[in-house]
């Protein structure tokens, strides 16, 4: 099978970038989603520190494949304004780790109230573009759970109305929230940018890849077939800190596949990948 560049949100190995270098360099990955950075969120990062950064990963032969933001990951009852200006110092940030891709959502909403959200939706989605207008960097959206886009439905009407919007697709999210991942795949396909591996049982147990219900290896195959670059292992099969602070709602349900250190979970998500891969 083609060779994919390998990539991996790091941070679930350790907190410390030193840490996550030698876990991506153990695991053959040779690129970082990168999230969690000594203990902060990527986006609150300082220009200043963003450069001390890239430079420790060029020493260790890692590079940034996107910017794992939260960006969008605020409810739609939230202030805008500063969370746009948190975008705009994102885009600099992307800028100096050498990255294209910042990963982004579409707005929590409450339960059962997504489409009277849309019309707010839609017009934070446009400030983001117009933002990154002209920059080379381009926004993806990863479909989670209760944000406007965590169907496939939701996924497409933002993707038809912002083309330039990219696609994140992220089987387990799917899964958990009650969409069967080859037909979603079909509607995606043509925003499609990279893939997240992360599986889940249908009860919403998450799994290494393979072992769910995400048809993982098809999913692959099919992102193959249309060109596909890039894969970024998420595990999710350990409580690492900072797992509670990603999740809105209903929680990620983590069963046997609980590992006794955050290295030993990386270590067993990438495996499963290069199981997928053989």
């Amino acid at each position: 099978m083609k060779k994919f560049i390998l990539s991996a949100f790091a941070d679930e190995a350790g907190s410390a970038v030193s840490e996550q270098i030698k876990a991506l360099q153990e695991n053959g990955m040779t690129h970082l989603e990168v999230r969690g950075v000594n203990g902060k969120n990527i986006v609150d990062l300082t220009l200043e520190e963003a450069k001390e950064l890239k430079k420790e990963l060029d020493d260790g032969g890692i590079s940034v494949w996107a910017i794992g933001s939260p960006l969008g990951k605020i409810s739609v009852g939230d202030e805008f304004a500063p969370h746009l200006d948190k975008m705009k110092h994102t885009l600099e940030l992307a800028d100096i780790l050498g990255t294209t891709h910042i990963r982004m959502f579409s707005f929590f909403c409450p339960k059962g109230e997504a489409g009277l959200c849309r019309a707010l939706v839609f017009d934070r989605l446009g400030k983001f573009c117009d933002e990154a207008k002209g920059s080379g960097i381009l926004l993806c959206h990863e479909n989670e759970k209760g944000i406007y886009g965590d169907t496939a439905a939701r996924c497409l009407d933002i993707h038809k109305n912002f083309p330039e919007l990219k696609c994140v697709f992220d089987p387990a999210n799917y899964l958990q929230c009650g969409q069967d991942t080859l037909k979603a795949w079909e509607m995606m396909e043509p925003y499609m940018e990279y893939l997240h591996i992360k599986d889940v049982r249908e009860d919403g147990t998450v799994v290494p890849a393979g072992m769910g219900s995400g048809h993982l290896a098809e999913l692959i195959t099919r992102y193959k077939k249309i060109g596909g670059k890039a894969l970024t292992v998420e595990p999710h099969l350990a409580v690492f800190k900072g797992l509670s602070e990603l999740e809105n709602g209903e929680k990620t349900k983590i069963g046997e596949f609980e590992y006794e250190s955050q290295r030993a979970a990386f270590d067993a998500a990438a495996s499963a990948l290069k199981d997928l891969l053989a």
